[in-house]
């Protein structure tokens, strides 16, 4: 047996020799770049940007004032009901029947008797609600809750001027013939009628103060037709001319502002109504400055009111126009303007540093990029490598004078990534709103229109590469 199996021969399996496809291989290498690729695009921050346009902006100032104007508050002559013909803010003439009292009360039960078919509110009427409703909610605002009630009770007083207007022209011959007898009061000058009375007629403006402007001590009565009126008491007021003021608070800001300006556009809260004001500033009776607006239009749309909602426009500013998350503040190196130089071998500007080694002190030319030049300095970046740091010794051109680097001022500005890496450019700001900077054009290391910015400044750094 043993013979045997030495006469077994042993059989290998061939292996074939292994053959490249270089085709499959080529085509690998290209999926594994395709996957780093996309997985790259997906994981890399991406930076969006804004395209630098020209274009102007207006900044507008909102302001509260207080309205004063020539009035006369006229009283009762003898104790009666009191029912009026004249609406509110109704021009009226000399001579014109403004209302009448009725000293036994007969009238106004006549009236509730008789008005169910005859008070009725014409169409013009209606108009005339509505359009102080609109008015009245287009310039609400919850944080003067108290305005509600004012508008409630002109609303209520217009309402029964209306209907007691209406139903007087109708029922005329009605009340002669029930014998009710009533003392007709005219108009002795000629102007606009108002029924609400407060405590600020005939209010000068050396009185003006920080307390008149506190609305939460405001009051006004406001006189119905059918109310008992007492002799003596005020029944209604007339305004004589339609010149009248608005004044309100100056800050320091809004002298700055204002200091040049002799009339001031106004644009009324609430109303598409503008109007040009003559502009002065008047100190109050607590040694404060105020604005003081004078009109001689308009009059009449504000009789009713008190305060006033408005807003001041201010210049419109010229420039190139950014957005406010693209602005940034940075901190440079302040290098007097002296040092500046121009060396190694290049048209490169840069400064003379001082350098160390053991065969002593030597001054070595240093680029240096500018971002902004006042009237001494110029701002460099701060931390490079290889650069300008704090604690060097720079060295004035053909002067021993040395400058020992360390002060530093910030600058506001942009990145702008024309270059596909984010580059800081500084911004001079004319003026801004909530959303937009106007900055000027043609700055010297400034930007120009076309200019692509980063959107958040925030989101990138100095120097960083970017993807548009």
């Amino acid at each position: 047996m043993s013979k045997k199996k030495k006469g077994i021969k042993k059989v290998l399996r061939y292996r074939r020799p292994l053959h490249l496809n270089v085709g499959m291989i080529v085509f690998a290498l290209i999926f594994v770049y395709m996957v780093f690729s996309v997985s790259a695009y997906v994981r890399r921050n991406k930076v969006q940007f804004y395209e630098v346009t020209e274009g102007s902006i207006v900044s507008n100032k909102s302001y509260t004032g207080i309205i004063l104007r020539q009035e006369e508050v006229k009283y009762a002559e003898n104790t009666g009901y009191v029912n009026y013909y004249v609406r509110e803010g109704k021009r009226a003439s000399l001579g014109t029947r403004i209302y009448s009292v009725d000293e036994t009360g007969k009238l106004a039960s006549f009236l509730a008797d008789n008005s169910d078919d005859t008070a009725v509110l014409t169409a013009q009427n209606l108009t005339e609600l509505k359009s102080r409703l609109s008015a009245f909610s287009l310039a609400y605002d919850s944080t003067k809750f108290r305005s509600v009630y004012d508008a409630k009770y002109t609303l209520e007083a217009q309402v029964m001027e209306y209907m007691n207007f209406n139903t007087l022209d109708t029922l005329g011959k009605l009340t002669e013939e029930a014998g009710i007898m009533l003392e007709q009061v005219a108009a002795d000058r000629a102007g606009v009628v108002s029924y609400g009375i407060d405590s600020f007629e005939g209010f000068s403006q050396e009185e003006i103060s920080e307390a008149v402007f506190d609305r939460s001590t405001y009051e006004k009565a406001i006189t119905k037709s059918g109310k008992l009126m007492e002799q003596g008491a005020p029944v209604y007021k007339m305004i004589t001319s339609d010149l009248w003021s608005l004044m309100f608070p100056l800050s320091e800001e809004d002298q700055e502002s204002y200091q040049e300006k002799s009339n001031l556009w106004v644009e009324f809260t609430g109303r598409d109504l503008k109007a040009s004001g003559s502009f002065s500033v008047v100190t109050g009776s607590d040694g404060k400055p105020y604005g003081k607006l004078d009109f001689d239009r308009y009059m009449v749309q504000f009789a009713s009111q008190r305060y006033l909602d408005f807003e001041v426009a201010a210049a419109s500013a010229g420039g190139l126009k950014i957005p406010v998350t693209s602005v940034i503040e940075k901190d440079f190196y302040l290098i007097p303007k002296e040092y500046l130089a121009q060396g190694g071998g290049s048209s490169d500007s840069g400064f003379y540093k001082e350098t160390y080694s053991d065969s002593g002190t030597s001054v070595v030319f240093t680029p240096a990029e500018l971002y902004y030049g006042d009237g001494e300095n110029y701002y460099i970046e701060k931390g490079r490598e290889n650069g300008i740091c704090e604690g060097d010794y720079l060295v004035k051109p053909d002067s021993p004078d040395r400058f020992l680097v360390g002060p530093s001022g910030s600058l506001k500005g942009v990145y702008c990534i024309n270059k596909g890496y984010a580059v800081f450019k500084q911004i001079d700001v004319l003026a801004s709103n909530d959303e937009y900077y106007s900055v000027r054009k043609n700055v010297t290391y400034g930007l120009s229109v076309y200019d692509h910015i980063v959107l958040d400044g925030t989101s990138v750094q100095e120097g960083e590469l970017v993807y548009q």
